[in-house]
């Protein structure tokens, strides 16, 4: 792409409808905290920005954390007492609990009820969900789906591996006339869920080729890193030169139609919670400024006592405050490309 397209692409009337279709470019895509889903989307935004990719083995220790094993899925199924297909992985990925440990054996319905999820509150979504660190296997279905399944016998299939591998994560780094940096972090281990995050990484991603082009005080740090695990990998890894950093955002949730939200930085009155302070006040769409705590996303992990860097963390509707956060209902629907461009 030359200068030209670049600026082109990247222009306020057109980057919405770029992000939003980076996103339904990502969104088949099985993301989890390790694994091949990390290395195809890392491999698809590296064709827009330049990327570092790297590799932490399994078992690295990372404070007092351990870079955990890998893991990949290829299929998985569940079929009915007369042999048909109940649930299919290739329908949904939020269909397999992700990290599920591989397992196929035939079991009954009350046993397989014991590894079923679903949302009872809202009973046409699937819900996501995680085992990271803990080995087990799970489905997750609409609670209509659950609600119509018949007694009988049913085979259960996943066919996935948790092996030695490593931690992927994307580095991309444009120098300023300073050494001191500014930090944008997302975080891509979620599957196919557009607002969390797709959306943190699209805008993290045309951030990175709008900056490109212009002329840089700061030094530009972008990060592709896997929730929690891979802001502590960072952190452990470039723990002499984090001090470099002096102001950063972590990215998530900016492509839904709710207003902007910032949580300040543990500081409180670092000169990025002023800075976007001033930016949201001067607006005259609605905003809301919340204080730092230490749930959420990896602005924890970049705030935490041993580092308490200057970064706060940029959404519109905060996780868990929207219906479909960690649903199915988290589809290219839900995010706009008016809203990602806002963003």
């Amino acid at each position: 792409m030359n200068l030209t397209q670049l600026k082109s692409e990247i222009e306020p009337a057109t980057i919405g409808a770029s992000m939003h279709e980076l996103i339904r470019q990502l969104y088949p895509i099985c993301r989890s905290i390790t694994g091949d889903g990390v290395r195809e989307t890392l491999g698809i935004l590296g064709s827009q920005v330049p990327l570092e990719i790297k590799e932490v083995p399994t078992g690295t220790e990372v404070f007092d954390w351990t870079v955990p094993r890998e893991w990949n899925i290829r299929r998985a199924w569940i079929k009915g007492p007369d042999g048909s297909t109940v649930l299919d992985f290739e329908d949904s990925n939020l269909h397999v609990l992700n990290y599920s440990v591989p397992v196929h054996e035939k079991i009954g319905l009350s046993e397989l009820r014991e590894h079923l999820f679903t949302l009872p509150e809202q009973p046409d979504w699937v819900p996501y969900r995680t085992s990271y660190y803990s080995e087990r296997w799970g489905f997750c279905m609409t609670q209509n789906q659950f609600d119509s399944l018949p007694e009988g016998e049913y085979e259960v299939l996943i066919d996935s591996s948790l092996e030695d591998g490593s931690l992927t994560y994307g580095e991309t780094v444009l120098p300023g006339e300073t050494a001191d940096e500014v930090l944008l972090s997302c975080h891509v281990c979620h599957p196919s869920l557009c607002n969390d995050n797709l959306s943190g990484i699209a805008l993290v991603t045309f951030l990175a080729k709008h900056l490109q082009v212009c002329s840089r005080r700061y030094t530009y740090r972008f990060l592709f890193i896997p929730g929690t695990i891979g802001a502590i990998t960072w952190l452990a890894l470039n723990e002499s030169q984090a001090g470099r950093i002096r102001h950063g955002l972590v990215v998530a949730c900016v492509g839904d139609p709710g207003s902007l939200t910032y949580k300040r930085s543990r500081q409180g009155t670092a000169e990025i919670d002023r800075a976007v302070a001033h930016v949201l006040g001067q607006s005259d769409m609605p905003s809301e400024i919340l204080d730092f705590s230490p749930y959420g996303y990896d602005e924890r992990q970049f705030c935490s006592p041993g580092f308490d860097l200057a970064v706060g963390s940029l959404t519109r509707t905060p996780h868990g405050r929207y219906p479909e956060y960690h649903t199915s209902a988290d589809d290219s629907e839900l995010v706009q490309p008016e809203a990602l461009a806002d963003s």
